[in-house]
């Protein structure tokens, strides 16, 4: 029985690559890597997929290494801060080690030709065979009759006439297989990574001008609610809704300074920096007022509090409207 190593996003595609090479009779280890960057699919979904299907699932978190990617990209950005090229390299890379590890006949991707203008192109994927020295061995199930046969359809080991010749930026024939392929689940395509995303790419290109070595802490922490950067340097996050407030609250560490309106209902405010100035400290606290439901008093009691230390500041939402041009955008 051929065995294969599946890059596994948890995607549409992925996941038909997948079902295609299970129902040809191969053994399927899907690996899935671990960022600070996707979003689209939980490990439990993951999880739930590969025993409804019936292939091995293994995760590595590459969450260090891929920052290191995205700050410095050998090939450059898409059209945000996606480095699509490299990340796909290091993740047939790594495929390719587990591949040599286990015995396993070749690397399967989900990739269609022309889906992607940047990294599902045929020179690309020639490109990554000559960098990840896999030539020969990567399989791309939905349009490996628009392309070289690898080393298993050579061999008569995958029969190459029940793969597919799907190319372009239409998902109507992945769609089509998905429905015959009894796939039932799966994110919505184009929704799983956040680099691709305008707004995030904005906030993370924010965060690296300001500090080229951000903790992974940081990094996930632009996920959630509003951002500012305020005049002394610190940066200000305020949740949009109890999902965000509840959030932030695992991000608090002894360290943290956490703002919240009193005798009003207001957001979870969070400042990533230890040490704050007093004016980004009174101004972190005319936004927290702003956003709270005392937004019509001229005066709010907010605590701010930092470890076992509290301080009670009077802050002034109307003070808070002239701060909301700090707010990050893209």
């Amino acid at each position: 029985m051929p065995h294969a190593i599946a890059l596994y996003s948890g995607g549409l595609d992925s996941s038909l690559a997948i079902l295609t090479l299970l129902r040809l009779g191969v053994k399927v280890t899907a690996v899935h890597f671990i960022t600070s960057f996707g979003c689209a699919v939980s490990s439990n979904d993951l999880v739930r997929q590969a025993q409804r299907y019936g292939f091995e699932l293994l995760t590595e978190d590459v969450s260090e290494e891929f920052l290191g990617l995205v700050k410095r990209p050998l090939f450059g950005y898409g059209k945000n801060m996606n480095p699509c090229i490299d990340c796909k390299i290091m993740m047939l890379q790594r495929a390719g080690e587990v591949m040599r590890q286990r015995g396993a006949d070749c690397v399967a991707t989900g990739e269609v030709v022309g889906q992607r203008p940047m990294s599902q192109q045929r020179h690309i994927f020639n490109l990554m065979e000559k960098k990840t020295d896999l030539k020969g061995y990567i399989l791309r199930p939905l349009s490996a009759l628009l392309l070289p046969p690898t080393i298993v359809e050579q061999r008569g080991d995958i029969d190459r006439k029940r793969l597919y010749g799907f190319s372009g930026r239409s998902r109507k024939p992945q769609l089509a297989l998905a429905e015959e392929l009894g796939l039932l689940e799966y994110p919505a395509p184009a929704g799983g990574c956040l680099l691709t995303e305008p707004n995030y790419s904005g906030r993370l290109r924010e965060l690296l001008g300001h500090d080229p070595n951000p903790s992974l802490r940081d990094i996930e922490m632009l996920r959630i609610g509003r951002h500012f950067r305020l005049p002394g340097g610190s940066k200000l996050i305020i949740g949009r809704n109890e999902q965000d407030n509840s959030r932030l609250r695992d991000f608090i560490s002894e360290d943290t300074i956490v703002l919240e309106t009193l005798e009003v209902k207001g957001p979870l405010c969070v400042i990533t920096n230890r040490i704050v100035s007093e004016e980004d400290l009174l101004r972190s606290a005319h936004l927290c007022a702003r956003y709270s439901d005392g937004r019509d008093k001229t005066s709010i009691p907010v605590a701010v509090r930092q470890g076992d230390h509290l301080r009670i500041v009077k802050a002034n939402p109307f003070e808070g409207v002239g701060l909301q041009c700090l707010m990050i955008k893209n």
